[in-house]
């Protein structure tokens, strides 16, 4: 697999992905660092970016900020968008292979300006970009579709809220406001879950709204054919692996895919690719903050 980490040229993850002008990229096999280069970028914004990569067959990003434009561009690439990294880049790249590095989603304080700098003007918001295992169960994000799928005053526009996620019981499970950062996506472009789009893509600036969410309304229920359970000398390493442990696993097209390890026995080990959030009921505040014309 190869992945990509922003360089600052000092060693150290660089923080934001639309600014960075320098990758290292790195070969892995096996969970092993075969080889890193470090490249320049030129400093060009986050569309031109994500095709820089596609270009050099990258899996996986690893950055600090990430916002939504960059992350539904990578995600239209196949990339598989790793943010909320620090410190040294090989330290984050092991902490990523040894499954500690969980991704935050969409959290660059300096989008806007990203998307201001971008061909596609801010059009192309993200959040999860694929199965929403790359969110780390927090973010209401879903999809990563790019053509409006509902109908509303907001469909097509890119609307910042704040919001905050609890269970049933009011544990708070996730809140933009702990971050003070709104979350800005496409409304209406299936890149949020079902019912949160629904109910944004109807708002207006300064409006809040509660809402109730059902399973099939947020993240759906679990699959069982998304639990997998493999022989050790199959996936050689798996066998170092514990239950409970979040790890990357290759589809037929070599893209990683985030999963869980559930169980192990002397001979196998099962993982459970849904979606941690699948099959439970969600409740969300929202508040409408700003909404793009």
């Amino acid at each position: 697999m190869r992945f990509a980490i922003t360089y600052d040229g000092n060693g150290n993850v660089f923080p934001h992905f639309g600014r960075t002008e320098q990758f290292k990229l790195y070969e892995v096999s096996d969970g092993e660092v075969v080889s890193s280069e470090i490249v320049s970028t030129d400093g060009v914004g986050h569309e031109a970016l994500a095709g820089f990569l596609a270009d050099a067959n990258i899996d996986v990003l690893i950055c600090g900020g990430l916002g939504g434009g960059a992350q539904a561009a990578l995600s239209e690439a196949g990339i598989l968008a790793i943010s909320g990294a620090e410190g040294n880049a090989d330290d984050a790249l092991q902490a990523f292979l040894n499954g500690e590095l969980q991704s935050q989603g969409v959290n660059c304080d300096h989008h806007e300006e990203e998307e201001e700098d971008s061909e596609c003007g801010g059009d192309c918001g993200g959040e999860c970009g694929g199965n929403c295992g790359s969110c780390g169960g927090g973010c209401p994000g879903c999809g990563g579709a790019s053509e409006i799928i509902l109908e509303g005053p907001n469909a097509g526009k890119t609307v910042s809220v704040h919001y905050r996620g609890t269970f049933n019981d009011g544990t708070q499970f996730d809140s933009s406001y702990d971050r003070n950062e709104p979350l800005t996506f496409l409304c209406g472009a299936g890149m949020m879950i079902p019912g949160f789009d629904k109910a944004v893509v109807n708002m207006k600036v300064g409006e809040s709204m509660d809402i109730h969410l059902s399973p099939e309304e947020a993240y759906g229920m679990p699959d069982p054919r998304n639990i997998i359970t493999v022989e050790y000398d199959k996936l050689p390493g798996s066998e170092k692996l514990s239950v409970g442990q979040q790890v990357y696993l290759s589809n037929g097209a070599g893209r990683p895919f985030p999963v869980k390890v559930t169980a192990m026995d002397d001979e196998t080990i099962t993982f459970d690719a849904n979606h941690e959030m699948a099959g439970k009921e969600l409740n969300f505040h929202i508040e409408v903050v700003e909404i793009a014309e």
